[in-house]
């Protein structure tokens, strides 16, 4: 018998260390050649490992959510004729967070002991209430008849003026007569869920901080009219159903594409480390997208090149993708700058936190109806803010305030994302 070392492989340039995602074989077990080991992660985008030889697996070199440098030792196979013969063993099942236990909620407390009133010589007089008439009783009775589940309307009084007094009450109960049932006690939950934060959870927390540690954010929050552009929306899907349907992301995709070779400031990144602004003349844009194991962000590249229905085809491709989680590392890498959008959970305003090394985030929120003063008239109009931040670092105030205002003109007059600039 021989162990072969497996190393850390080199699965990205300028990548020194990745993330363990998960093991697909445990110690002790064999595993075929090519047949999947590990996922690693890196730059967001995860990576399956298979394995170079037949064998059987002593040890590795972590949990997941260990870092490990690339070229360090990831593996350790036992090869040889007897471990290249055994069965390869079936792929664990996903680790899944461990749910702290529950304690049992304690049962709800019994209504207390009514005491019976002791029987009169005389049974007293009943006072007839009229149908449909609400009962009448002391603030003390009306609790104490909460406490027991009793209906006071349907308790006989005897009080003056048809009035239930407590003794009523404790007759009505003690006689046995049907109640309702008292509103059941909300339970009580206990018990504390440890999820650690690994995979991409702890890539996004790392890099939001980062983002929010180095870049002075300012944001900036602009009115858009989009009823016109609205209408052409519909009006296109209508006309070609056969295509990819439109949603407003590609509207905004090319006002902005249209709108960043003014403000090319806009439009870069920042090696703040080397002291270099990167002004691109391509928009690589980054579309935020929400998958079951959190934030990603593809890159729609050259989007200045797509039309409506290519940006839309792209889009839908590259979130479906995310999803699936089969998005490649070019695809969640290199953007120029980002759009992030929460669809119909839009929200009035937002104020997003930039995709470091970017130096400006994008982000229109819900469309919604509401009244507006066009022309001395008050009339309904579809309304939307569109929310951005800017590195403050690169980007003035004003400069930030034109780019956002030339985009608003495109959107409330979308004739002009049509007609090329002079």
């Amino acid at each position: 018998m021989a162990e072969y070392v497996f190393r850390t492989p080199d699965i990205g340039e300028g990548v020194a260390e990745v993330e363990i995602v998960a093991w697909h074989v445990k110690p002790g077990e064999t595993v075929a050649e090519d047949q999947p080991l590990v996922d690693l992660m890196t730059d967001k985008a995860t990576v399956e490992i298979t394995s170079p030889v037949d064998g059987k697996l002593v040890s590795t070199a972590g949990e997941p959510g260990a870092k490990a440098a690339v070229g360090s030792v990831l593996a350790v196979l036992e090869v040889g004729a007897e471990a290249a013969t055994s069965t390869p063993a079936a792929a664990p099942e996903p680790t899944r967070a461990v749910e702290a236990p529950v304690a049992a909620a304690p049962p709800a407390p019994a209504p207390a002991p009514v005491a019976t009133a002791a029987p009169a010589a005389v049974a007293p007089a009943l006072v007839a209430r009229a149908p449909g008439a609400a009962p009448l009783a002391s603030p003390a009775v009306r609790r104490r008849a909460q406490q027991l589940g009793v209906r006071l309307q349907f308790v006989p009084a005897t009080g003056p003026a048809g009035r239930v007094t407590r003794e009523d009450l404790d007759r009505f109960v003690a006689a046995g007569e049907t109640v309702a049932a008292p509103a059941a006690a909300p339970a009580v939950r206990t018990g504390v869920e440890e999820v650690k934060v690994i995979g991409l959870r702890r890539q996004i927390a790392e890099r939001m901080s980062e983002a929010k540690r180095r870049i002075p954010h300012f944001s900036y929050i602009e009115e858009v009219d989009v009823t016109e552009l609205e209408r052409l929306r519909g009006e296109l899907n209508a006309q070609a159903a056969d295509r990819p349907r439109l949603t407003l992301l590609p509207f905004l995709i090319r006002a902005v594409t249209r709108t960043l070779p003014r403000y090319p400031q806009i439009n870069a990144t920042y090696d703040d480390e080397a002291g270099v602004v990167r002004r691109h003349a391509a928009v690589h844009l980054g579309l935020a997208t929400q998958t079951p194991t959190g934030l990603v962000v593809p890159v729609l590249r050259h989007a200045e090149a797509l039309d409506l229905w290519a940006a839309a085809t792209e889009i839908a491709r590259l979130a479906s993708a995310c999803r699936a989680g089969k998005a490649t590392r070019d695809e969640l890498s290199g953007s120029t700058i980002t759009l992030t959008s929460l669809g119909p959970l839009g929200g009035l305003a937002t104020t997003p936190v930039i995709n470091r090394p970017e130096v400006a985030i994008l982000g229109p929120n819900k469309i919604v109806e509401r009244p507006v003063v066009v022309g001395g008239q008050v009339v309904v109009r579809k309304m939307m803010n569109l929310s951005s931040s800017f590195d403050h670092r690169v980007v003035d105030g004003w400069d930030a305030a034109e780019f956002i205002q030339a985009i608003k003109r495109l959107l409330e007059t979308p004739a002009l994302l049509f007609v090329e600039a002079r």
